[in-house]
């Protein structure tokens, strides 16, 4: 079943940020959120511009989205901080098998609270070439039983889209199949790295 973002939900977002990716030729699709908790699953990741876009558009529609990311990046003194304000999530990928069951339990945790808690992940995983997604994002929204956001930066279309939100079913194949309709034609930066979509 897919969502559609009621308007209560709908955040207050920064202008000087949507007006800096207009600047740069973006536009954001994004009419709101179906709940205060989800996982948004971004795609493709391909180049490092794809971080500050991703960054701006979570400014500019005001999206609460924290995202994992590789912990050594939370160890040096100036971008630790920075990481960490702006929603970041340590992974120490050596450890992360239970990455996926402590995330579940904080999204549950906000739940209770009625707190937001919206988890971004780039599925690849990487900015190389990749033979499909890893399942972390998956199994958080299944396990969490949350909607899943198909978002997408489209370097060909110029545009970010956070408008298309699904329940999974907890079939893979179906799941990863309506996933992969919501991405049709979207283009990566560099597109040959972009992975095919489909769970490793």
């Amino acid at each position: 079943m897919a969502h559609a973002p009621p308007s209560s939900l709908t955040l207050c977002g920064s202008r000087w940020a949507e007006r800096l990716l207009r600047l740069f030729g973006w536009r954001i699709e994004f009419t709101g959120l179906p709940s205060r908790q989800g996982v948004i699953a971004v795609y493709p990741h391909t180049s490092n511009w794809d971080f500050p876009i991703g960054l701006l558009t979570k400014w500019a529609t005001g999206m609460p989205a924290r995202f994992w990311a590789k912990d050594s990046l939370f160890r040096t003194p100036l971008i630790g901080p920075f990481m960490r304000r702006v929603g970041g999530i340590a992974v120490d990928r050596s450890g992360a098998h239970g990455l996926v069951g402590s995330t579940v339990q904080q999204i549950e945790a906000a739940r209770q609270r009625g707190e937001w808690f919206w988890l971004a992940v780039a599925p690849e995983g990487t900015r190389k070439a990749v033979r499909g997604w890893k399942s972390g994002f998956y199994r958080v929204a299944l396990g969490a039983r949350v909607p899943l956001c198909v978002a997408s930066i489209d370097y060909g279309r110029r545009c970010v889209r956070v408008s298309d939100f699904l329940d999974l079913s907890g079939d893979e194949t179906l799941d990863m199949a309506r996933v992969a309709a919501c991405l049709e034609g979207v283009r990566g930066h560099r597109h040959d790295n972009a992975g095919p979509v489909r769970l490793l």
